[in-house]
C-alpha cells in the first residue's frame, strides 16, 4: 500500500508550484546550453593555445554537480528542503561571480566547478519537495509539467546565450546565471512553505546516513527503476553526445544545427504533456512500458534501414531526424514516471533517495554514453543500435516492476 503522505500547507497554486520548481531546475540546463556560444571567446582570450580546452568548461560544472549531488540530498533531509535549495543557489551564484573576474582557464574552470557544486542543491532537492507534496501518478503528472517546460530550454539557450554574448561578452552570461539564482531563491522563499517539518527530519550522522543509503539500495524497486533510468539516460546522452557530428558531418546540417536542435527540442516535449495528460488513467508503469516497446520498434525500423541502405538520399536525413525527436520523446514520457516510481516509497528519506537515484543513474549513463560515442564512424549507425540495445534491456527490466 501507498505510504500516507501529510500534505504541507503551501500558499501558490499549483500552476506557480510547477512554474517555480521549472525555473528552478531551468537555471541548470540553462547553465550548461548558454555556455556553448561562449566557448569559442573563452578559448581565445583564455586558452588560445589549446582551444579545445575550453570544452572543460561544460564538464567542470557538471563534475561538480556530480560530487554535489551526494551532499544534496541527505542535507535537505536533516535540515529542510527550502535552505538546502537557496544554501545552493548562493553557492552557485557567488561561483558565477567569481567567474565574472576569472582571468585564467584555471581559475575560470575551478569556479564552474563550485557552481556545478552549488547547482546540486537545486538539482537534487527539488525532486524531494515534490515528493513531500505528491506520490504516484499525481506525483509523475506534475513532473512531467516541469520537464516540459524543462526541456524546452535547451532549445532556446544557446540563442539566449548569444544574445547575451553579443552585447556585453561571455563574462555577461555569468551575471545572468546569478540573476536567475536570484530569482529562483526569492521565488521558493517567498512563496513556498517548508515541506519538510522538523519532526520528520533525519538528523545529519554517519549512523543515519548509512541505514538510509542501505534502505535505499536495498528496496528492489528503486534497483530496477534506477537500472532503466540508467539504460534512458545512456541512450539520450550517446545521442546529444553525437549530436553535432551527426547533424554537421553525416548530414550535412551544420549551419542549421541550433534550429534543427530547436525543433527537436519543441516537438520532443509533446511527450511530456501527453504524459501529464494519460498519466492518471493509464498509470506509470504502462506507459513507460509502452514507451520503450515503441523505440525498440522504431530503432528496429531505422537500424535496419540505415544498415542495409535502403533510403534514398533525400530522405536519410528526415528518417534520423524523426527517429532523434522518438528518441527525446520517449524521455519525456519515461523520466518524469520513473522518478515517480522510484521515489513511492522512499517519502521518509526523499532527499538521500533521490541522491542516490541521480547518482547511479547519471554515473551509469555515462558509462553508456562514452564508448558509445566513440564509435562514432561518420554514419547514425552506433548511435541506433545503441538506443535499440538500451531500449530493448529497459523494456525487459520494466517487466519486473511494480505498478504504484
Amino acid at each position: 500500500m501507498p505510504e500516507p503522505v501529510a500534505m504541507p500547507e503551501r500558499r501558490q497554486s499549483q500552476f506557480e508550484f510547477v512554474a517555480m520548481l521549472a525555473l528552478v531546475l531551468a537555471v541548470i540546463a540553462f547553465s550548461i546550453d548558454s555556455m556553448l556560444p561562449a566557448l569559442p571567446e573563452i578559448a581565445q582570450e583564455l586558452s588560445p593555445d589549446n582551444v579545445n580546452r575550453a570544452q572543460l568548461v561544460l564538464t567542470a560544472f557538471v563534475g561538480g554537480m556530480g560530487v554535489g549531488v551526494f551532499l544534496a540530498g541527505p542535507l535537505s533531509d536533516a535540515f529542510g528542503r527550502k535552505p538546502i535549495i537557496t544554501l545552493g543557489f548562493g553557492i552557485y551564484a557567488l561561483a558565477a561571480i567569481a567567474a565574472i573576474f576569472a582571468n585564467s582557464l584555471e581559475m575560470l574552470l575551478i569556479a564552474r566547478f563550485v557552481q556545478g557544486l552549488g547547482a546540486a542543491g537545486p538539482r537534487i532537492v527539488s525532486q524531494a519537495l515534490v515528493r513531500d507534496l505528491y506520490q504516484g501518478r499525481e506525483m509523475a503528472r506534475i513532473t512531467s509539467f516541469i520537464m516540459m517546460i524543462f526541456i524546452l530550454v535547451p532549445a532556446i539557450a544557446p540563442s539566449l546565450g548569444a544574445v547575451v554574448i553579443h552585447f556585453v561578452g561571455w563574462h555577461g552570461i555569468f551575471g545572468a546565471f546569478v540573476l536567475l539564482a536570484l530569482v529562483g531563491s526569492l521565488w521558493l522563499n517567498l512563496r513556498q512553505d517548508e515541506t519538510l517539518p522538523p519532526a520528520r527530519r533525519r538528523p545529519l550522522n554517519m549512523t543515519n546516513l548509512v541505514a538510509s543509503a542501505r534502505e535505499v539500495l536495498g528496496n528492489r524497486q528503486v534497483q530496477l527503476v534506477a537500472i532503466v533510468m540508467t539504460l534512458g539516460f545512456g541512450q539520450m546522452f550517446a545521442l546529444l553526445s553525437s549530436a553535432q557530428q551527426l547533424f554537421s558531418e553525416t548530414y550535412h546540417k551544420g549551419a542549421q544545427f541550433p534550429l534543427w536542435f530547436a525543433a527537436m527540442a519543441l516537438l520532443s516535449g509533446i511527450g511530456t504533456v501527453l504524459n501529464a495528460r494519460y498519466v492518471l488513467r493509464l498509470g506509470m508503469r504502462r506507459i513507460v512500458t509502452y514507451a520503450y516497446a515503441m523505440q525498440v520498434v522504431v530503432s528496429s525500423i531505422m537500424a535496419v534501414l540505415v544498415i542495409g541502405d535502403l533510403l534514398p538520399e533525400a530522405l536519410r536525413f528526415p528518417a534520423f531526424f524523426v527517429w532523434a525527436v522518438s528518441v527525446f520523446f520517449m524521455a519525456g514520457v519515461t523520466f518524469g514516471n520513473l522518478n515517480a516510481m522510484a521515489l513511492q516509497r522512499m517519502g521518509h528519506v526523499a532527499g538521500m533517495a533521490a541522491s542516490v537515484i541521480a547518482a547511479v543513474s547519471t554515473i551509469g549513463a555515462v558509462l553508456i554514453a562514452a564508448p558509445i560515442g566513440l564509435l562514432y564512424d561518420g554514419t547514425a549507425r552506433p548511435i541506433i543500435m545503441a538506443t535499440l540495445i538500451c531500449s530493448a534491456a529497459a523494456l525487459w527490466m520494466m517487466r519486473k516492476v511494480e505498478e504504484v
